[in-house]
Order: C-alpha cells, then sequence, then structure tokens
C-alpha cells in the first residue's frame, strides 16, 4: 500500500481520466485535492505507480464531520484483495461507502462479513454527467431574473443546512460551510437579496442540494441554476456530473432535459457499514 503525496495525486488523476465516468467519485476528490481545496481525505494505492485500486479514506489527522470512503478499481479481484488487507481501510470504525458501483455489492459483502462488520445499502443513484457543455440548451433568462442570480455566502449556510436531506445538524453545517467557501455554487435571490433557490458542489466536485423553495417553485428556477452553474464550474476547469437518487424522477428527467446523460446499466450506490457489536 502507498499514500499518495502531491506529484503522485496528479499522476493518479490523469490515470483516472480513462475510466470516466465510472470513476468519477475519486477523480472528483483527487481533483480538488490537486488544486489546494480543503479535503480531510487521503488517498491510498495498492501498488504504484501501476495501481489496480485506489482508496479515498478519512485522514486520520483531519477527521472531516462524516467517517466517508470511496474507492474504485476496473479489476474486482485486486480490489477485494486491497480491501481485505490490514492496510487500506480501518474496519473497526463506522463508515459511509460513497458512490460504489453496485455491481461490487455481493463483493463488499463478502469482505465486510470476513471483517466481522454489518454492511447495508443506503441510496441507489443514477450517476449523470454532461461531456460536452456545448450540450446545455440554449435558455432565455429575462433580464430581471438574471440580476438575481449570485453566488451563496457562509450567512446562508443555515438555510441551505436547514432544507438539506442529510443536514439539519453540525456535521451538515461544516460540509456546507465548506463547500460553500471553497467550491462554486449559483443562487436565485428574492428582492430582499435572499436566496430562494441554489446549487451547490460537493468535495468531490460533484454538482448537488439543488433546492428551490416551496413557494418559489414552478418558475423555472432549477433551469436556470443548473444552467449557470455548468457555464461556471466549465469555466474553472471541473468536471460536471452529479448523482441523482433513483426515485427522483423528477430531478433525472430535468437533468435529462439539460443534456446530461448516464449509462443505464451503471447505478451507483451509497452503503453503511458499522461494527457488528454496535
Amino acid at each position: 500500500m502507498k499514500i499518495l503525496k502531491k506529484d503522485e495525486l496528479l499522476a493518479a488523476e490523469a490515470a483516472l481520466l480513462q475510466h470516466l465516468p465510472k470513476a468519477f467519485k475519486v477523480y472528483g476528490y483527487l481533483h480538488g485535492l490537486n488544486r489546494n481545496k480543503p479535503c480531510k481525505w487521503e488517498v491510498v494505492v495498492d501498488s504504484w505507480p501501476d495501481f489496480k485500486a485506489i482508496v479515498c479514506r478519512p485522514n486520520p489527522e483531519n477527521q472531516p464531520p462524516f467517517q466517508m470512503m470511496s474507492f474504485f478499481s476496473a479489476d474486482e479481484k485486486a480490489l477485494k484483495k486491497f480491501l481485505e488487507g490490514d492496510s487500506a481501510v480501518d474496519w473497526s470504525s463506522p463508515y459511509i461507502i460513497a458512490g460504489i458501483d453496485t455491481a461490487y455489492g455481493p463483493m463488499l459483502k463478502e469482505v465486510c462479513s470476513k471483517k466481522k462488520v454489518n454492511i447495508q445499502q443506503n441510496v441507489l443513484v443514477h450517476l449523470m454527467h454532461l461531456p460536452d457543455s456545448t450540450h446545455l440548451p440554449t435558455l432565455t433568462v429575462d433580464s430581471e431574473n438574471e440580476m438575481k442570480i449570485s453566488s451563496l455566502s457562509s450567512s446562508h449556510v443555515d438555510l441551505v443546512n436547514n432544507t438539506w436531506k442529510f443536514g439539519g445538524n453540525a456535521g451538515g453545517y461544516r460540509s456546507i460551510d465548506n463547500w460553500i467557501k471553497n467550491f462554486p455554487s449559483s443562487c436565485i435571490t428574492d428582492k430582499q437579496g435572499q436566496p430562494v433557490a441554489w446549487i451547490l458542489m460537493y468535495d468531490y466536485c460533484a454538482m448537488g442540494l439543488l433546492y428551490t423553495l416551496p413557494e418559489h417553485r414552478g418558475k423555472g428556477y432549477a433551469k436556470v441554476l443548473i444552467s449557470s452553474m455548468v457555464k461556471k464550474i466549465c469555466a474553472k476547469g471541473y468536471p460536471v456530473y452529479c448523482y441523482i437518487e433513483v426515485d427522483n424522477e423528477v430531478s433525472y428527467r430535468l437533468f435529462k432535459k439539460m443534456g446530461f446523460i448516464n449509462d443505464p446499466s451503471y447505478e451507483a450506490a451509497w452503503f453503511d457499514v458499522s461494527n457488528i457489536n454496535n
């Protein structure tokens, strides 16, 4: 096993390009790390420079609000061997395993059984991406609405946290504060300058937290925000992708209309892992 340092992280990011879109989650973490974005994870590989398995895990010296890890491999046997070893993952701690190919589900269950930990699938998602920003449809935005498009600030953290499905707590607050301060965001404000709709970017560089206050829905704000955000992140060189929960048909259709695509044969999931004695 090897913990990657600065130049190695750049090389690993370049190597994962050939495995997009399936490698987007790990690629996104590396993209942020390599551009000096705050990221409380470390990256380990099974070998170097010709690695077959790569894992993003919490940095023991800088613990994130959520114990989360992600990994990628095009070789399931190599990944299984790496996860079963003693160095890649501390299986004594509870984890959220994020954005993992559901095809690896049986293998993960086998590994967790050997490690004597519980695993449960939590969220099933479509991986959506925009391979070419020219596929983004042209929207007609009147001058009044255009003036309402802005970016979120730290004063808006409570508002976003209280409306986020996984927020409403201190961990959510810290995460959202980090994302707003260090990554692109877009919002639409009312006449008082307060956000009524917004979209953010996670620290793995995926678009997310798209939300419109109930009393402002039906005005096409989501389309405007997606378009604004895509243009913003393309200009900054970020990848353009997101995860949509499989039961969220409204968002799925919306992103499809905005030019995003997905591989219908590929789905990803979030898994909860906990010690069997807990």
